[in-house]
């Protein structure tokens, strides 16, 4: 499948919909107060950059962000894929953005928090191949069955 990764503003109707089917994926799985959402109006803030995924035809398939908390920490948010389009590396297209864009800020680390791993195994796996680590709790995000963290230090050199 041929696919285009490039930034986008999150305030287009298609981001919006997929937005809304990665909230409907999610309402099931955790407590609301367990769900750390951010809005499309809070993803086109200036500290986030929205990555898209599309299709040849030019269907937005996929999302993903990079959150900027500081000079020392960038957060990967909003992770998502349409179903029919999953297992074909949609998601790591996204992922790989997302790092690159972290890099070139000069970020040393990029986290990010998701599901349970018996929630979401496939976006584990996505992380954990990416090179991703499991650690605990960031920021303010509070320790729960419902979370699972990880981080990928940047500031190591990295091989051609």
């Amino acid at each position: 499948m041929s696919v285009s990764v490039a930034i986008e503003t999150a305030l287009q109707d298609d981001v919006r919909g997929l937005v809304a089917a990665l909230n409907a994926h999610l309402q099931p799985l955790s407590p609301p107060e367990f769900q750390f959402k951010l809005t499309v109006e809070q993803m086109a803030g200036a500290d986030t950059s929205v990555f898209v995924a599309r299709d040849a035809t030019g269907r937005a398939i996929g999302i993903g962000a990079l959150k900027v908390h500081s000079a020392e920490l960038g957060e990967v948010k909003r992770m998502f894929t349409l179903p029919e389009v999953r297992g074909q590396r949609v998601g790591s297209a996204l992922l790989d953005a997302i790092v690159a864009l972290a890099r070139d800020k000069g970020l040393p680390m990029l986290m990010l928090e998701t599901g349970a791993a018996a929630d979401m195994p496939e976006a584990h796996r996505l992380y954990t191949r990416s090179g991703f680590v499991a650690r605990g709790p960031f920021l303010d995000y509070p320790e729960s069955q419902w979370s699972a963290f990880f981080e990928m230090p940047l500031s190591v050199a990295q091989p051609a």
